[in-house]
C-alpha cells in the first residue's frame, strides 16, 4: 500500500474547492441578478457537480491502486475508499438537483441558496469521508447538518415543513452533544483524536477496565447512530422525512446516511478494532431492533413518505449487518448497497415529487391508485424501484442484500440472516402495496380518477433514466461495480 503524508496539498481537496465556489457563484448570481438567472441556478449547480466528479473520477492514482494520501498534517486522507463515496455523494446530489428543478418551479421558489446549501451539505459530506481525525469529521457533520436543517424547513409557508425543520434542528443538536462529548473523552483517555494514533494507542496500552474510553466510543456510536437513524435513535426520521419537501427527503435518504456510514466505518474499524468485543454484541442488538422497528411500522402507514421513512430506517440495520460481518465480503456488502440504495431511492422520491402535485398533496398510498391505467411508464418504473427497495431480483436492491447476507453467513452469523431475510420479506408486503394499488385498482374507479396531468421535464426524465439504469446494471451486470468496492475497500485492511 503506498501512503505519502504532506502538509499541505491543495490538490487533496479540489473536489471541496471546486463545490464551495460553485455555492459561491450561485449566491452571487441570486444577489446582482436574481430575476434574470432564477431558471438556472440548478444548471450552474449541476456544472459545478460535474467538475468535481470529473476531478474524483480523474485523480492520478486510479482506482486500480492502493494508493492513501495523508496531508495537513495527518488530518486529511485521499484514497479509494474516500473517493468511492464521494461519487456516490456527488450522485445523489446530482439526481436531487435534476429533480429539483422541475419541483421549485412549481412551488415558485427558484432561490439561489437551495442548490447552495444542497452544495454545502455535499462538502461537508465528502469532509466525512475524507476525514482522519475526528474533529474533522465533526467538522463535516456540522456542515452537512446545518444545510440540512435549513433544506428541510425550505417551504416555510408549510407548518409540516416548519414543525419538521424545528424538531430535526433541536434533536440533531442533542445528538451532537454526545458526539462531541465521546470524542472529548477519547481525546482526554488517549491524548489523540487521530484515528489511526486513537488504534495505536489501544492496540499497546493497558485499558483493562477504562471505562471513559468504552464510554467515549458509545457516545460516538450514539452521535452517528442519530445521523444513520438506528433504532432507537431513529425518532426523528418519519416525522422529518413527511415534512421536508420531496427533493430533500430524497437528498437525505441517499447522501448523509451514506456519509454517516463512510465515518461509521472508518472510525470503528480504524480506531476501535481492538474493542471490538465491547461493541460487537450491542450493534448486533441495534441491527435487530432497527430491521424490525422500520419494516413493522412501515407495514402500517399511508402516507408514502412516512412509509419510506420507516424503509429507510430498515435498510440501515441491513447495512450494520455487512457491518458486523466485516472482512472483505461484508464491507464490499456496504459499499455496493449503499451506491444501490442512491439510486432506487432517489429514483422513487423523483416520480413521488412528480405524482406529489404542486404543495405535494398527493403522496398517500391511495393516491396512486389507477396510476398503471393512466400513466402506464411511470408507474412501470416506480414499481421497479419499489421491487429493489423489496430485493426482488434481477435489480440492485436483491444483489445489495445477496452480499450481506452472503457476508453475514460467513462469519457465522447466521441468527441475524435469518432475522434479516424474514425482514426483508416483510418490507415486500408495503412495497406490493404501491404496485398493486398503481395496477389492480377497480377499473370502473380508475375512469373516475381526478388525478391531473403530469408534466415531465427533461431533468426529471434524466434523473428518472439514470436511476433506473443504475438499479438495473447493479442487478444484472454487478461484476464490474464489485471489482471498483474491493478496490475501495483494500485501504482500510
Amino acid at each position: 500500500m503506498e501512503q505519502v503524508m504532506t502538509t499541505i496539498n491543495l490538490s487533496a481537496i479540489y473536489p471541496e474547492i471546486i463545490l464551495a465556489l460553485f455555492s459561491l457563484i450561485i449566491l452571487m448570481l441570486q444577489s446582482f441578478y436574481s430575476f434574470q438567472f432564477r431558471n438556472y441556478y440548478g444548471y450552474v449547480s449541476l456544472i459545478g457537480v460535474l467538475s468535481a466528479v470529473a476531478v474524483v473520477l480523474f485523480e492520478p492514482c486510479g482506482f486500480e491502486l492502493r494508493f492513501v494520501e495523508y496531508s495537513f498534517s495527518g488530518m486529511w486522507v485521499v484514497d479509494n475508499y474516500s473517493r468511492f463515496f464521494k461519487l456516490i455523494f456527488l450522485l445523489g446530489t446530482l439526481l436531487t438537483i435534476l429533480i429539483s428543478i422541475k419541483y421549485l418551479e412549481d412551488e415558485v421558489m427558484q432561490h439561489g441558496e437551495y442548490f447552495a446549501l444542497i452544495l454545502f451539505a455535499t462538502i461537508g459530506m465528502m469532509i466525512m469521508a475524507s476525514g482522519a481525525e475526528l474533529i474533522t469529521i465533526f467538522l463535516g457533520i456540522e456542515l452537512m447538518s446545518i444545510s440540512l436543517y435549513a433544506l428541510t424547513g425550505y417551504t416555510r409557508t408549510r407548518m409540516i415543513s416548519n414543525e419538521a425543520a424545528l424538531k430535526y434542528f433541536l434533536l440533531g443538536s442533542f445528538a451532537t452533544g454526545f458526539l462531541l462529548y465521546g470524542i472529548a473523552l477519547l481525546y482526554g483517555s488517549t491524548g489523540t483524536t487521530d484515528i489511526k494514533g486513537i488504534s495505536t494507542f489501544l492496540a499497546t496500552a493497558d485499558i483493562q477496565g477504562s471505562g471513559l474510553i468504552v464510554m467515549g466510543m458509545l457516545l460516538i456510536l450514539i452521535g452517528l447512530g442519530f445521523k444513520i437513524a438506528l433504532v432507537p435513535f431513529h425518532m426523528w426520521t418519519p416525522d422529518v422525512y413527511t415534512g421536508a419537501p420531496a427533493p430533500i427527503t430524497a437528498f437525505m435518504s441517499a447522501g448523509p446516511k451514506a456519509a454517516a456510514f463512510a465515518a461509521f466505518v472508518r472510525i470503528f474499524m480504524d480506531a476501535f478494532p481492538s474493542l471490538q468485543g465491547e461493541w460487537t454484541a450491542l450493534i448486533w442488538v441495534i441491527a435487530v431492533l432497527t430491521m424490525s422497528v422500520g419494516n413493522i411500522i412501515a407495514l402500517v402507514q399511508d402516507n408514502i413518505k412516512r412509509m419510506l421513512a420507516y424503509s429507510s430506517i430498515a435498510h440501515a440495520g441491513y447495512i450494520l449487518v455487512a457491518f458486523l460481518a466485516a472482512g472483505e465480503l461484508g464491507i464490499t456488502g456496504i459499499l455496493y448497497y449503499l451506491l444501490t440504495y442512491t439510486f432506487m431511492n432517489i429514483g422513487a422520491f423523483a416520480l413521488i415529487t412528480i405524482l406529489g402535485g404542486k404543495g405535494e398533496k398527493r403522496i398517500d398510498v391511495q393516491d396512486y391508485k389507477g396510476l398503471g391505467y393512466k400513466y402506464p411508464y411511470a408507474a412501470i418504473i416506480m414499481s421497479l424501484f419499489l421491487f429493489s427497495l423489496a430485493g426482488i431480483p434481477p435489480t440492485g436492491g436483491f444483489m445489495g442484500k445477496f452480499y450481506i447476507f452472503s457476508a453475514a453467513i460467513k462469519e457465522g452469523y447466521i441468527g441475524l440472516t435469518i432475522i434479516g431475510v424474514l425482514n426483508s420479506v416483510v418490507s415486500v408486503y408495503y412495497y406490493l402495496r404501491v404496485t398493486v394499488a398503481m395496477f389492480m385498482h377497480d377499473s370502473n374507479t380508475v375512469k373516475n380518477n381526478e388525478m391531473p396531468a403530469l408534466i415531465f421535464t427533461p431533468a426529471l426524465i434524466v434523473a428518472i433514466v439514470i436511476s433506473a439504469c443504475g438499479v438495473l446494471s447493479l442487478g444484472i451486470f454487478p461484476s464490474g461495480y464489485i471489482e471498483i468496492v474491493k478496490q475501495s475497500f483494500l485501504v482500510l485492511q
